[in-house]
């Protein structure tokens, strides 16, 4: 039994794992123009239904996706809270990205015009 205890993923970490695979991505994006169940799916992507299942469970466990039974059929529609995790990564660092750079356009724009310009690329040593 290993010592150290193993970690479950963050939401975004997996939210990225599972929008990495393009087949996964697909079956998501097909997902945000209605519900759908997995034989449908099937058909429209033409894979194995092991494999749409297996996608599915990854896009579930990420919380992408969410699914009902429908009598024996099971129903699958994306699950609208799914990407904030994400949502909030990307503003986070959009505000960071955004902060630093015109942080460094202030620092560029402090520094005097008459600096010397940088050597030719010719007049470099080798």
């Amino acid at each position: 039994m290993p010592t150290a205890a193993r970690k479950r993923p963050r939401n975004e970490d997996r939210i990225f794992t599972a929008l990495a695979d393009p087949s996964r991505r697909a079956i998501f994006e097909s997902l945000t123009r209605g519900e759908a169940a997995v034989n449908d799916l099937t058909s429209r992507f033409q894979i194995s239904q092991p494999a749409v299942s297996q996608h599915l469970a990854v896009l579930k466990d990420a919380g992408l996706v969410d699914r009902r039974k429908d009598g024996r059929r099971v129903i699958y529609r994306v699950e609208p809270r799914g990407l904030k995790p994400l949502i909030d990564w990307i503003a986070y660092y959009r505000a960071f990205w955004t902060e630093h750079v015109q942080r460094l356009e202030d620092l560029l724009d402090s520094m005097p015009d008459d600096a010397p310009d940088a050597p030719d690329a010719s007049t470099r040593p080798r």
